[in-house]
Formats: C-alpha cells, sequence, structure tokens
C-alpha cells in the first residue's frame, strides 16, 4: 500500500513539473476542449458547430466585441480545439511576460514571444534606453479588462486583436537608480491594442504578437 501511495505522488510531481515547464513558455499554448461525443462515452451526441462553440465559449461573460464574432466563428471552423476563454488567459499572461521581458531589456525572451517586426522595434528601444543609461522599474498592477476587438481569418493564419485595460506603475532610473521619472506609488491607466497571430496550418500552437497600438 505504501509502494503504491509513493508511486502516486511520484506521478503526481512529475505531472506537474510537466505543466509548469509547458506552461511557461509562452502563456498561448492550446488547450483542447472536450466535444460532447468525448465527454460521455458511447452517446449520440453531434459535434459543436462554430456558432454553438462560439456561444459556449461566451459564457462566462463578454469575452469579445460584436465586430470579431464572425472572425471568431471562422477561427473555430478552421480549428475546433480553439476556445475563447483559454484563449484569453493566454493572451493575459503573455501581456504580463512581454512587458516584463521589454521592461527588463531581456531580447531572448522576448524572441519566442513576439514577432520578428516587432522585436526590432522592442529592441531598437532597449538599445536607446541602454545608451541613455536608463533602466525601467515598471510594475503591471492590474488587468482590468481584455477584450477581443476583432478577429480575421486570412488563407491558414489567424489573426486576433485584443484590447487590454491595465494599471501600470512606471518608473524610470538612471545609472545610478535615482529615479527620473514616475513613480512605484502612482498606477496609470493604459490601454493597449495588440495583435496576436497564429498560422493554424503549424504544428507551433504558440500565438505570437504581431502588431502594438495604443487604444
Amino acid at each position: 500500500m505504501t509502494e503504491i501511495v509513493l508511486l502516486a505522488m511520484v506521478a503526481l510531481f512529475v505531472g506537474l513539473r510537466l505543466y509548469a515547464v509547458l506552461g511557461r513558455r509562452t502563456g498561448h499554448e492550446q488547450q483542447p476542449v472536450v466535444r460532447p461525443a468525448e465527454a460521455v462515452a458511447g452517446a449520440d451526441v453531434a459535434a459543436p458547430t462554430p456558432d454553438t462553440q462560439a456561444e459556449r465559449n461566451d459564457r462566462s461573460g463578454l469575452a469579445y466585441e460584436d465586430s470579431a464574432a464572425g472572425g471568431i466563428r471562422a477561427i473555430i471552423a478552421a480549428d475546433s480545439s480553439f476556445d475563447v476563454a483559454r484563449f484569453l488567459d493566454g493572451a493575459q499572461a503573455a501581456y504580463r511576460m512581454i512587458l516584463e521581458a521589454f521592461w527588463k531589456g531581456d531580447s531572448n525572451e522576448l524572441a519566442d514571444l513576439v514577432g520578428d517586426d516587432v522585436r526590432h522595434s522592442f529592441e531598437e528601444a532597449i538599445a536607446h534606453r541602454n545608451e541613455a543609461g536608463h533602466r525601467l522599474d515598471n510594475r503591471l498592477i492590474r488587468i482590468e479588462r481584455a477584450i477581443i476587438e476583432d478577429a480575421r481569418l486570412q488563407g491558414r493564419t489567424a489573426n486576433i486583436v485584443v484590447r487590454f485595460d491595465a494599471d501600470i506603475a512606471a518608473v524610470t532610473r538612471d545609472g545610478n537608480g535615482e529615479v527620473i521619472a514616475g513613480s512605484l506609488s502612482d498606477a496609470v491607466a493604459t490601454h493597449d491594442v495588440w495583435t496576436f497571430q497564429r498560422v493554424l496550418a503549424s504544428n507551433d500552437p504558440n500565438w505570437l504578437l504581431v502588431e502594438t497600438d495604443e487604444g
């Protein structure tokens, strides 16, 4: 009995470690949804249509604007594993990871999270900051809301535009660590509009940030 309990604990530990490693790559790993036919073995239940899948994805609250509904249905039709709620969870995780990597000037981490154009823009800004001898000491206090504003499917390439309303405490320090701008005690409301992209035919399940704008 003791050996069985120990084996179960080892299996659980290994599973948690695998989940932690896989889940930290970008925050956008696709999670397969359980279809009704798989949930009830042997049951004669029809697979969800893009319309019913989109409705089910939106049950937890406002997840996307009406203008994005057609694009979301097209993406679900092309990739039945796509789930709006899980995508938004991943988008918020990626929002935090990308901002923190940019603030730290970590180009290597950014390379795994963003497309080439965005990476070049971020690296240029990081280089200018370094030349000035400045460093950012910013904090993402909270994400108030994340909502899909637009979704498009062009061929097999999906683009999803997400608006993030967040509070950020921004501080710029000089080479001696002295504050030259901003304050950690006062969070500023920010509105970012980011476009994430993925080729649905690709074996890579990750979404990349390909465009940034201010809302």
